[in-house]
């Protein structure tokens, strides 16, 4: 499977380019709500997981595609796990660098920032992402499932560490679970932990696609809105509610709320490649009928289910209901 995909349209990002660094799930959390799936063997070592002379050869493709290029805003480089534990991730980052003059963006889980490599890494990157989804240490248990001998205490100092060090924007994701880390005294740890921070903005999020557990539910449009205004008086930052936009078309503290234009397929696309592109895009998170053909710009999620529709039969994918949206996913 080619780690390039896109671009796609995101609420947080425009048209992201995403790089996907692994083939398979590497991931040092089994967090409840994941949306790729449960951790098999949880990994806490940095290592060489992915192809970096594929990876960079698949770069090199891409930006020399001067039409292709001038329909992304942003690179975004991510993986089915957390791509901080690749060892080559500085490399693959300064190779995107030396390519395009587009700012790159990278998501994590933000546990690995403990590490002084994996901050010299990220360096290169003009945007990083860490998640935090719990102060507590026992909710960060419930939510995220660590690997052992991973203490949320180091990880509130890695990211505290590096949102001193790093010049770049940088934007916390917090994502809350129906009664496992949304309650008051979880907020209240959530704000202290994140005072001593240099943040950018916080983006707040719940259980949206279907999960790794399901009993991992989401927390109310009301409930997140509430989260959202208590973080935003509290540290003075925005606050983005990606979830509560899509749910109800604006909210507020939701400073992106303009969906980017969709991206048109290319021209030439022969049907079977096209049909190999939405696979591989639902291999990576399970999407909606309206999720693909805002990337796709296929006519509608009418023409969408029509066309997955001998997938499904065949068995190569399947759908899930999760909430009132039914998701498209690779069989598993």
């Amino acid at each position: 499977m080619k780690c390039i995909f896109g671009p796609v349209n995101s609420r947080r990002l425009g048209r992201s380019l995403g790089i996907d660094l692994f083939p398979s799930k590497i991931c040092n959390l089994n967090c409840i709500y994941c949306e790729v799936g449960k951790t098999a063997v949880p990994v806490g070592q940095r290592g060489t997981y992915a192809d970096p002379a594929g990876i960079a050869a698949e770069i090199d493709a891409v930006c020399a595609d001067s039409r292709r290029m001038a329909e992304v805003d942003v690179l975004t480089v991510t993986a089915k796990g957390e791509p901080t534990l690749e060892r080559g991730l500085g490399g693959i980052l300064r190779h995107i660098k030396q390519k395009t003059t587009k700012p790159v963006a990278v998501l994590t889980n933000g546990t690995t920032l403990t590490d002084p490599e994996v901050q010299r890494d990220l360096m290169a990157a003009d945007l990083v992402i860490p998640s935090l989804d719990a102060a507590r240490e026992d909710s960060f248990r419930r939510v995220d499932r660590p690997i052992d001998g991973l203490a949320l205490d180091a990880v509130i100092a890695g990211l505290t560490s590096f949102s001193h060090a790093y010049p770049g924007k940088l934007w916390l994701e917090i994502l809350l679970v129906r009664g496992v880390n949304d309650r008051p005294e979880d907020i209240e740890a959530l704000i202290e932990a994140l005072r001593p921070m240099r943040i950018d903005r916080i983006q707040l999020n719940t259980v949206v696609r279907p999960p790794a557990e399901q009993f991992a539910l989401p927390v109310s449009s009301e409930r997140l809105t509430t989260v959202a205004r208590a973080l935003h008086q509290a540290l003075a930052l925005p606050v983005d509610l990606p979830f509560v936009a899509e749910a109800e078309g604006t909210a507020p503290l939701q400073v992106q709320t303009d969906e980017p234009l969709p991206t048109p397929a290319a021209d030439g696309t022969s049907p079977e490649a096209l049909v190999q592109e939405i696979v591989e895009m639902v291999q990576r998170r399970p999407c909606t009928a309206a999720d693909i053909d805002r990337t796709f710009h296929l006519g509608g999620p009418d023409k969408v289910e029509q066309l997955l529709e001998p997938l499904i039969l065949s068995g190569i994918l399947q759908w899930q209901d999760h909430g009132d949206k039914r998701f498209y996913q690779h069989a598993r």
